[in-house]
C-alpha cells in the first residue's frame, strides 16, 4: 500500500487526483490532506480517506475546520508552518497541487525525505528552478511534471538522446478570448475570462489561460525541468487540446503526445509511473476529429509571453519577481481594479522598477526567493496605487 499526501485538494487537480484515488482505495493510504478556503470539502475528504492529519493553508479557518473533524479523532492543523510539517510525514507519493508561491516550500520540505513529487504547481520551478532540481538530486527524489504539457513532453522524451532536440513545442488553448479582436481584450471581465472552452479548471488558472500568463510559466517551466535552451522552447496555440507537447529532433521528425483534455491522464502517468495502467479517460476517435488547427501565439497579442522570454535570458531571480507580480496583478483584476489587458503592463513595470534598483541579483534560495516574491507583490500595489493616484 502506498502512503500518498496531496497538497491542495480541494482544488481542481486535487480533485482528480482523488477520483482515481477513488478507484483503487486498496492501493493507498491517505497521509495528509491540505486545502485553502473549502474547508467543507477537505473535511468531508478527510472523514472519507481519514488522513493522518488534514491542513489548510489559512490559519483564520482551523477551528471551523476542528468544528468539522469533530468526534473523528483526525488530526487538524493550519498555516504555512503547518503545510511544510505535513510535507515531512513519510510518504511515498506526493502531489504538489497548491496554487501559486505558496506551493514551494512544502515541495522543498517533501524533496529532502527523497520521496517522489506529483508537480503540478509550476511556480515552484518558475521562482527556484534550480534550487528544486538541485534538492531533488541532492537527495535522491523524483520530480515529475503534472501539468499537462510537461508530462507529455517528459513521456516523449522517453529513451531519447537530449542531444538529438531541437525545439520542443508546448501547446496552449488560446484560453477564453482566443478569438476575440484585440480592441475587445482590454474590457473582458473577471467573469468572462473564467470560463475555459476546454479546460474544467479554476478561476485563477483559466484567467491566466486567458492571458497566456498560464503558457508564459509554462515556457519557463519547460527551461527549467529539461535544462532547454529558451530559444528552442515555442508555444502554439491549438484550439482542440488534443495535442499537448511535441518534440522536434535533429533528423527532421517530431514526436507528439496526444490526449483528450482531461488532467487525470498526466495525474495517473505520474501516480503509476514507471508503469502504465488504464485510465478512465476519453478515447481518441480520429474520424470523429476530422482534423487539428493551428494558430501564432502572437506576442503582441499576448505580451505575457514575451516576458516570459525576457525573464528566461536574465535568469536568477527574475522568475520569482514575475510570478509575484503576476500574482499580484491577478489579484487586482478579480476584484476588479485592473483592466485585462493592464495585467500585463503592471507586471513589466514592477521588472523594470526591480531590475533598475537592483533588486534580483541575489542567488536563488528560498529565502532570496520569498524576498523576491514579496517586494514584487509590494511594487505590484504600489504601481497601481500612483496610477490611480494619477487619474
Amino acid at each position: 500500500m502506498r502512503r500518498i499526501s496531496i497538497f491542495g485538494a480541494t482544488g481542481s487537480i486535487g480533485a482528480s487526483t482523488i477520483d482515481l484515488i477513488r478507484r483503487d482505495p486498496e492501493a493507498y493510504r491517505l497521509v495528509a490532506l491540505t486545502g485553502g478556503q473549502n474547508i467543507a470539502g477537505l473535511a468531508a475528504l478527510a472523514r472519507e480517506f481519514r488522513p493522518e492529519i488534514a491542513v489548510t493553508a489559512d490559519p483564520a479557518r482551523l477551528p471551523e475546520l476542528r468544528a468539522a473533524l469533530a468526534g473523528t479523532g483526525l488530526a487538524c492543523a493550519a498555516g504555512p508552518q503547518a503545510l511544510i510539517e505535513a510535507a515531512d510525514r513519510p510518504a511515498d507519493w506526493i502531489m504538489s497541487a497548491i496554487v501559486g508561491a505558496a506551493g514551494l516550500p512544502p515541495g522543498l520540505r517533501a524533496l529532502r525525505h527523497g520521496t517522489t513529487l506529483a508537480l503540478a504547481n509550476k511556480e515552484s520551478l518558475v521562482c527556484a528552478g534550480p534550487l528544486l532540481m538541485e534538492t531533488a538530486r541532492r537527495h535522491g527524489a523524483t520530480i515529475l511534471p503534472v501539468d499537462s504539457e510537461h508530462s507529455a513532453v517528459f513521456q516523449a522524451l522517453a529513451g531519447e538522446d537530449m542531444a538529438s532536440v531541437e525545439r520542443v513545442i508546448i501547446t496552449a488553448s488560446g484560453g477564453a478570448f482566443r478569438d476575440w479582436p484585440l480592441d475587445r481584450l482590454r474590457d473582458a471581465t473577471p467573469a468572462e475570462a473564467s470560463s475555459h472552452p476546454n479546460w474544467d479548471m479554476g478561476q485563477r488558472i483559466t484567467i491566466d489561460s486567458a492571458s497566456m500568463f498560464n503558457k508564459a510559466l509554462e515556457l519557463i517551466e519547460t527551461r527549467e525541468f529539461f535544462g532547454i535552451d529558451p530559444r528552442r522552447i515555442e508555444a502554439v496555440v491549438h484550439p482542440e487540446s488534443i495535442i499537448h507537447a511535441m518534440v522536434a529532433h535533429n533528423d527532421g521528425g517530431i514526436l507528439a503526445h496526444l490526449g483528450a483534455p482531461d488532467m487525470r491522464h498526466a495525474i495517473g502517468f505520474a501516480l503509476n509511473w514507471p508503469a502504465r495502467r488504464a485510465l478512465p479517460v476519453e478515447r481518441l476517435d480520429f474520424v470523429r476529429l476530422g482534423s487539428l488547427s493551428f494558430r501564432p501565439a502572437c506576442e503582441t497579442r499576448y505580451p505575457a509571453l514575451r516576458l516570459a522570454r525576457e525573464v528566461m535570458a536574465a535568469g536568477g531571480l527574475h522568475g520569482a519577481a514575475f510570478n509575484g507580480a503576476k500574482e499580484r496583478a491577478l489579484d487586482h483584476f478579480i476584484a476588479g481594479r485592473l483592466r485585462f489587458t493592464e495585467m500585463a503592463e503592471l507586471v513589466e513595470r514592477v521588472l523594470e522598477r526591480l531590475q533598475a534598483a537592483a533588486a534580483l541579483a541575489g542567488a536563488v534560495t528560498l529565502e532570496e526567493v520569498r524576498r523576491v516574491d514579496q517586494i514584487a507583490r509590494d511594487s505590484a500595489d504600489d504601481a497601481l496605487r500612483l496610477d490611480q493616484a494619477a487619474r
